[in-house]
């Protein structure tokens, strides 16, 4: 059974959290179902209590702009932003700083990372509590409607969860816009919570990300998303020489390097380990100069379709 908490409970809240739980919380847009965004097992188990079918990256949320700007490097654009519109429905996408201990699952492996500070005084007690950065998407199943309301979450997500938060009905009910500030020009990957209008009234012209071209931090759409350098040969039964191996189980004999997703095949340590253990070999290969990473078969069911989904984008032929 999922506990039901009131806002007098954010101390346990808080300690469900450290301790490696999910706890869904309201937000002004809609509730979001929170784990230790460090603790990749934890991360992990988000995908697998919303059946997510691919690791999209998630949003941080943080209790003040100073909090969130430790873990990405901001620009000037990004301070004009979060002084007008934080606390707010925004999520702006910067590059990781160097040494962010943001796990590589909640950012789906890639350079940046999205944050944001909720306007939201149960869920500002919450990060306050907890000190440290909240991973968070939409508190219902994968592809279901956004959640509003404790009850949305329960009817969604009982015994799925270690808790959820209730703190209310949210006041906006839309997901916050997502702006990536990544790149030379600001662009807008998702349309939310404060307009466009507004955005550009404060920073100038802002390129929409109209096609999968245009969005390169959005989730992971691009048929090859994010691939190592090394290329990734699929379902290998045998490993050559000069091959790194992701291995998922006992390890195939003979290559040059190794790093184990799950020794006793669980999906969800797998799913923790995933864009580590991609970065690991690619980082491995290039400097042992080997030809290829060798991923041994992860079962297509629970947390292995999205492991799938990710691997299948990162051995596309590169364009």
């Amino acid at each position: 059974m999922t506990e039901r908490l009131a806002p007098k409970d954010i101390a346990h809240a808080a300690a469900l959290l450290r301790a490696g739980k999910l706890v869904a919380f309201g937000t002004e847009t809609v509730y979001g179902l929170g784990a230790d965004a460090c603790n990749a097992q934890a991360v992990a188990s988000i995908y697998a209590a919303k059946g997510r079918p691919s690791f999209n990256p998630l949003i941080c949320h943080f209790a003040d702009a100073d909090s969130a700007f430790r873990y990405v490097t901001p620009n000037e654009l990004a301070a004009k932003l979060a002084a007008k519109f934080w606390p707010g429905p925004l999520t702006l996408v910067l590059p990781r700083a160097q040494n962010c201990p943001v796990s590589q699952l909640a950012g789906a492996g890639l350079p940046t990372l999205a944050v944001r500070v909720p306007a939201h005084d149960t869920a500002l007690a919450l990060l306050r509590e907890f000190r440290g950065p909240v991973a968070a998407p939409s508190a219902n199943r994968s592809g279901r409607i956004s959640p509003t309301s404790a009850q949305h979450v329960l009817t969604e997500l009982d015994g799925r969860i270690a808790a959820v938060l209730d703190s209310g009905p949210c006041a906006v009910g839309l997901e916050s816009t997502v702006l990536d500030l990544s790149g030379p020009v600001p662009v807008l990957l998702r349309p939310g919570g404060v307009s466009l209008e507004a955005l550009e009234a404060l920073i100038g012209p802002i390129q929409q990300a109209a096609s999968e071209s245009l969005a390169p931090a959005s989730p992971g759409m691009l048929v090859s998303h994010y691939a190592p350098a090394l290329p990734v040969r699929l379902n290998a039964t045998g490993v050559a020489p000069d091959e790194a191996l992701l291995a998922f189980g006992p390890p195939l004999p003979g290559a040059a390097h190794i790093f184990q997703l799950s020794e006793a095949q669980n999906l969800q340590q797998a799913a923790a380990n995933l864009f580590e253990g991609l970065h690991v070999l690619d980082a491995q290969g290039t400097k042992l100069e080997l030809t290829r990473i060798a991923v041994m078969p992860v079962p297509s069911h629970g947390l292995g379709l999205a492991i799938n989904d990710r691997l299948t984008r990162a051995a596309a032929p590169r364009v």
